[in-house]
C-alpha cells in the first residue's frame, strides 16, 4: 500500500472510532520545543512536578522513546457539552474542571488507541510502535502542533478552530511512514482575555505558565498545603479550573464532543452529602469511581473543596 492511501485509510478509522480529528508528523527531535522546555524548568516553573525533569532526552526525541520510529499519529477528541455550560451557572458550590466530569479520559483514548494500533498494523504487517494518552515522556502539545491539528494559544492551551480548547490528546508513535502534515498559524491575535481572567497570574507572559500558581497544578498536583496567599485565588475551584477557557472566544465557536463518555456525570456535580469538604473516603471512591479525580487522593480533595467553600461562602 503506498503512503498516501495507508495515511487515509489511517485517518478513516481514527473518525470511526470516535476521534474529531487526526495528524500525521514525522518522529523527529523537538529542538525548538527542547529549548524552551529546559529554560522553564531551569526557572523552577514546574514547581514540584519533578517528574517533568526526568527522561528529558526521550520527551524531546520520539526516536530515543521509541527507537526506530518514524511518525507520530496525533489524535484529538472534544469535550465540550450543553450540561457542563447549565452546571456552571451554578456559584453556590466548588466546581470540577470539564475535562474531569466524565469517565477518565486516559482509559477512553488508550482502548480507542489500541484499536487504531491494530488496525495500522493489519494494514502494513508488523510494525512497531506504542500509544500513549498523556503518559510517558511525551510533548502531547507539540505534537498537535506539528501535526496542523491546532496551535498554541496563550494560556498554554492547544486551540483547534472547531473545538477551540476543549479537547484531549491521545498518539501513536510507530515505524510506519506517512504523509505528514505541516503546522497551522497561530489565530489568538492580539487577545489577552485568558490573560486578564486568571486570578493568580499564572499566565507571567503569553504562552508561558508558571505551574505554581496555577489553579490546576494547586489543587492537583501539590501536595502540601496550599499557601495562604494563594487561597483565596482558587475561587469556587476544587479540581482543575477552567477560566482561562471559558474566556477564550474560540470555545464560543467550539462544537459539542462526540463521546459519551466525556459528558459529565451527574453524581460527580452534586455532593453526596451537603458538601464536598464532608465527603468520606468511601463516598469519594464511589463518587469518582473511573474518574480523573482519583488522581487527587481523598485528602487532597477534601482540602481543596473546603477552601472553595470558604470562597464561595465569603463572595456571599
Amino acid at each position: 500500500m503506498d503512503t498516501l492511501a495507508l495515511t487515509m485509510k489511517v485517518r478513516s478509522k481514527a473518525y470511526q472510532l470516535g476521534f474529531d480529528a487526526c495528524g500525521f508528523s514525522k518522529a523527529e527531535p523537538l529542538d525548538k520545543e527542547a529549548h524552551r522546555l529546559e529554560q522553564w524548568l531551569n526557572e523552577g516553573r514546574h514547581g514540584t512536578m519533578d517528574w517533568m525533569e526526568r527522561n528529558f532526552d526521550k520527551r524531546v526525541d520520539p526516536t530515543k522513546l521509541v527507537p526506530g520510529s518514524k511518525s507520530v499519529v496525533s489524535v484529538i477528541a472534544g469535550y465540550k457539552f450543553e450540561q457542563n455550560e447549565i452546571h456552571d451557572l451554578q456559584t453556590d458550590q466548588p466546581k470540577i474542571a470539564k475535562y474531569a466530569r466524565g469517565r477518565d479520559y486516559h482509559k477512553t483514548f488508550k482502548s480507542k488507541l489500541k484499536k487504531l494500533f491494530f488496525h495500522t498494523r493489519n494494514l502494513v504487517g508488523d510494525i512497531n510502535g506504542r500509544f500513549f494518552v498523556d503518559s510517558a515522556s511525551v510533548m502531547d502539545k507539540a505534537w498537535v502542533d506539528r501535526s496542523g491539528l491546532g496551535w498554541m494559544g496563550k494560556n498554554g492551551n492547544m486551540l483547534n478552530k472547531e473545538l477551540g480548547s476543549w479537547f484531549l490528546i491521545g498518539e501513536m508513535i510507530i515505524d510506519v511512514p506517512f504523509v505528514y502534515d505541516t503546522p497551522i498559524s497561530d489565530h489568538c491575535g492580539t487577545c489577552t482575555r485568558c490573560i486578564d481572567a486568571c486570578p493568580t497570574d499564572a499566565i507571567y507572559e503569553p504562552y508561558k505558565i508558571d505551574s505554581k500558581r496555577c489553579i490546576s497544578y494547586l489543587t492537583i498536583e501539590l501536595k502540601d498545603k496550599i499557601p495562604e496567599d494563594q487561597q483565596e485565588g482558587l475561587g469556587e475551584w476544587m479540581f482543575g479550573c477552567d477560566i482561562c477557557q471559558d474566556v477564550c472566544p474560540w470555545n464560543r465557536k467550539s462544537k459539542e464532543g462526540t463521546f459519551d463518555d466525556f459528558k459529565p456525570r451527574e453524581k460527580v456535580l452534586t455532593p453526596p452529602g451537603n458538601k464536598w469538604s464532608e465527603i468520606t473516603p468511601d463516598q469519594f471512591d464511589k463518587v469518582f469511581e473511573g474518574s480523573a479525580v482519583r488522581r487527587a487522593k481523598h485528602s487532597w480533595f477534601t482540602r481543596n473543596a473546603k477552601l472553595a467553600e470558604q470562597n464561595i461562602e465569603k463572595k456571599g
